[in-house]
């Protein structure tokens, strides 16, 4: 039991700060799946504070894990444990049953998986985490007590650092569909063999004060002119996957007028600077970028949802609206430059990495 038990002891560990770890690497993309949830429930006043629980709850999860497998205060983690999973499978069962929420975010990004699949892996380890529970005994530490604390301090710093640099300088790995390489077009696309979502005609009809529905293969035997037509509805059976990985993309300009097809043929590179909402930080606008992009004869353009850009002139770059999930899909920095060629994403670059904006610019070879 001793060997089954630390076998557990690492699988649950490890599991618990590669998710953490995971989602510390997008810890926006966390925060906006928590208000889909707090949309879900009504919960809005929560939203403003979705990020910061992100990065509590991404730091409790590699915390934790970290804490079980050196056998940090073995009674209160392995609770702890219990406490989170619990919560966790509630959030999956949610995700499965309620067919709000498409997926509950548990790997991020980077590894989708179906609610079913989360579900099942929140059951296990639940299963998991009781043994922990009841068989504390078996748990030895692996490090002294002091030197385990300062270990799980030095952990909780780290992973908070991880979070704050990412916020600041993009994430490390790009799980989403507008990273680097990628082509939007190509996104835009449904993907090949994808299954379509599958319908069924329902028609509603009225006869003797009494509302009767049926398919197409199932009309009524004295069907006849005393059933009076009400509605006929689409019925969903079976959800397909054929959704592409980005849609709703579209550059406007200021009036309306889209914009989209004439950027992406444009033969020169071209610059797109995404910002969620026009930035309040004076760096943020770098006049030393913009004069440089300017002197390279490299088109600019501001990409924003900021109903404030209306009024925002420049010398320096055309403003485009576009859709704010879009923005915040493609640019987790506010704001963010992102280098094209056509369709093509050529680099991702934060605001904050000036040096390495001006040295993607400096790069950029015209045709």
């Amino acid at each position: 039991m001793k060997i089954v038990v630390n076998i557990i002891r690492i699988l649950v560990g490890v599991l618990f700060i590669f998710s953490g770890l995971v989602k510390a690497n997008d810890p926006l993309g966390l925060a906006y799946k928590m208000q889909e949830f707090f949309e879900a429930w009504h919960w809005l006043a929560f939203n403003d504070y979705a990020l910061p629980m992100s990065i509590i709850m991404n730091v409790l999860e590699v915390a934790a894990g970290v804490a079980l497998l050196i056998g940090w205060q073995r009674k209160f983690t392995n609770w702890f444990l219990l406490l989170l999973i619990i919560f966790f499978t509630f959030l999956t069962s949610y995700v499965l049953f309620s067919g709000k929420i498409t997926n509950c975010g548990c790997f991020g990004d980077c590894i989708p998986l179906t609610p079913m699949q989360t579900f099942v892996k929140d059951v296990a380890l639940l299963v998991m985490i009781v043994l922990l529970v009841f068989k504390t005994n078996k748990l030895k530490p692996v490090l002294a007590k002091s030197i385990a604390s300062v270990f799980v301090i030095i952990t909780i710093a780290a992973t908070v650092g991880i979070q704050l640099f990412v916020l600041k300088h993009l994430p490390f790995v790009d799980c989403l569909p507008y990273k680097k390489g990628n082509s939007i077009l190509e996104q835009m696309k449904i993907p090949e063999g994808a299954v379509p979502d599958s319908f069924q005609i329902t028609y509603q009809y009225k006869k003797n004060n009494k509302t009767i529905e049926f398919d197409a293969n199932h009309f009524p035997d004295d069907f006849d002119s005393t059933y009076v037509y009400i509605n006929r509805i689409n019925k969903l059976i079976r959800k397909g996957n054929a959704t592409p990985k980005i849609v709703d993309f579209a550059l406007k300009t200021i009036t309306d007028t889209d914009t989209t097809k004439e950027i992406f043929a444009q033969t020169q590179p071209y610059i797109l600077l995404f910002a969620k909402e026009l930035p309040k930080n004076k760096n943020a606008f770098n006049d030393k970028i913009f004069e440089t992009i300017k002197a390279k004869q490299i088109p600019l353009f501001v990409v924003t949802a900021d109903g404030a850009a209306d009024n925002l002139h420049s010398n320096y770059f055309t403003v485009l609206k576009c859709d704010v999930t879009v923005i915040k899909t493609a640019a987790r920095v506010n704001p963010t430059y992102v280098f094209m060629r056509q369709d093509k994403i050529i680099d991702k670059i934060s605001y904050a990495d000036e040096d390495k904006i001006l040295q993607a610019i400096n790069s950029i070879s015209k045709p």
